[in-house]
């Protein structure tokens, strides 16, 4: 019997990494030395440097960390990134981004059981501080943030030596 991890099989894990972004996602580096390699999250790691976030999310976590992609940056309205990486923005940029992570590794198996268990929705306390609410559409897990806005998880489980990335199509707002 096989175990899967981030589509694949643990048999192949050791040498087929999941892929993010066209690149490879190792296990043995941390959060940010894998990000910098997805051409699907510049913008992420454009602004997780524009709010000094750097040296937090390649320290020891573990942490979870819902990533939008540069699409999901592309559905803000246009301006806001070009706004929110702006020195005098920081504070607001670093509340955006630090509502993205959660503390602790959470695979997405962990949050479908505590999806099941709260019944149908799980409440998430984010490193911001505020939540954020995980739920089910068919097999594909849901979150919706304070503002009323929903994510999908479109890639879970791509995991890293301090914590584990879950891709997400839209950016969460507190």
């Amino acid at each position: 019997m096989f175990v899967m991890v981030g589509g694949l099989s643990a048999a192949n894990a050791k040498t087929d990494y999941p892929m993010v972004g066209g690149a490879a996602m190792y296990p043995t580096k941390d959060i940010v030395d894998n990000a910098v390699n997805s051409k699907d999250h510049t913008t992420l790691v454009a602004a997780v440097k524009a709010a000094g976030l750097v040296d937090t999310l390649k320290g020891t976590g573990p942490f979870t960390v819902f990533a939008p992609t540069n699409a999901a940056f592309g559905k803000l309205p246009t301006g806001t990134v070009d706004t929110l990486v702006k020195p005098e923005n920081k504070d607001q940029l670093t509340s955006i981004l630090t509502y993205h992570v959660v503390p602790g590794r959470m695979t997405a198996k962990d949050i479908a059981a505590a999806i099941a268990a709260g019944g149908g929705k799980a409440e998430l306390t984010t490193v911001q501080g505020e939540k954020l609410w995980a739920s089910m559409m068919g097999k594909t897990i849901m979150l919706t943030d304070a503002k009323g806005g929903t994510a999908h998880v479109t890639q879970g489980d791509v995991m890293q030596s301090n914590g584990v990335i879950h891709v997400v199509d839209t950016v969460l707002m507190p």
